[in-house]
């Protein structure tokens, strides 16, 4: 009787953790298509998968690669490993001078690199979303798969997502700005102070989120609220500078 009165209950625990499994893929699903989806609608829902533009984006995760590895060997040789998670003024004042390495790798990008007979409005739409997605790959992917496909279920990975989201727009705007500053000649004198302070706004993000993450202790959440909330507000303003760089002078 014993024996069978356990049979049905190993049978319940077998159930149970196949189910457990099963969330769990689910839930590291879910958080994969938050981060990588938008990127793919991005290009097949714009004029760059029309034109092709494929290639080009490519070789814009191949140069953030590149940019990144000389990131890591400069914080790697100039600063200092931390014991503790406390806000460093110094230390953050360095990585956001290293963090213009960015910039360089996107100047590259856009002008040193060979791209197709595509406009000037496609190549850095295009440039911009290779960035965005090498860095989702690069900073993402790993904990996903390592952390969402856990039993106990978390918001971080959501998080995460959105946050890769904001990265997107914040990649796409600097791209464009960056396309305004060395590839447009013909801009409004009245305007390139107002592109030049938003591009160096836009590049030191990643210094002022570990601020406001690390210096005033805001969470996660709240962290990415903001980025959503500025990526939103830095897209409109590139835009606007955009379309008026675009318009014939007068």
């Amino acid at each position: 009787m014993c024996l069978d009165l356990s049979l049905p209950e190993r049978e319940r625990g077998e159930r149970e953790r196949e189910r457990e499994r099963r969330m769990t893929v689910f839930h590291f699903f879910n958080c994969a298509i938050l981060t990588f989806g938008p990127h793919a609608v991005y290009y097949s829902a714009t004029p760059l998968s029309e034109y092709d533009t494929l290639g080009t984006s490519i070789k814009a995760a191949l140069v953030y690669l590149g940019t990144t590895l000389v990131k890591l060997v400069c914080l790697a040789t100039f600063l200092q490993v931390s014991e503790n998670d406390t806000f460093n003024p110094y230390q953050e004042l360095l990585k956001a001078v290293i963090g213009f390495i960015d910039v360089a790798g996107l100047y590259f990008a856009l002008t040193q690199l060979t791209h197709r007979n595509i406009s000037q409005n496609h190549k850095f739409q295009a440039v911009g979303l290779g960035w965005a997605f090498a860095d989702s790959v690069l900073h993402r992917l790993a904990p996903l798969w390592v952390g969402a496909r856990g039993l106990e279920f978390t918001w971080d990975y959501i998080l995460q997502g959105l946050e890769a989201n904001a990265n997107l727009v914040f990649s796409i705007s600097l791209a464009a700005l960056g396309s305004l500053m060395w590839l447009r000649k013909n801009k409004p004198k009245a305007l390139i102070p107002i592109i030049y302070a938003c591009a160096g706004i836009v590049a030191t993000m990643p210094s002022i989120t570990s601020y406001l993450r690390r210096g005033l202790g805001w969470h996660f959440s709240k962290v990415v609220g903001f980025e959503l909330f500025t990526s939103l507000v830095t897209a409109f303003i590139s835009w606007q500078l955009f379309a008026t760089c675009q318009r014939p002078s007068t």
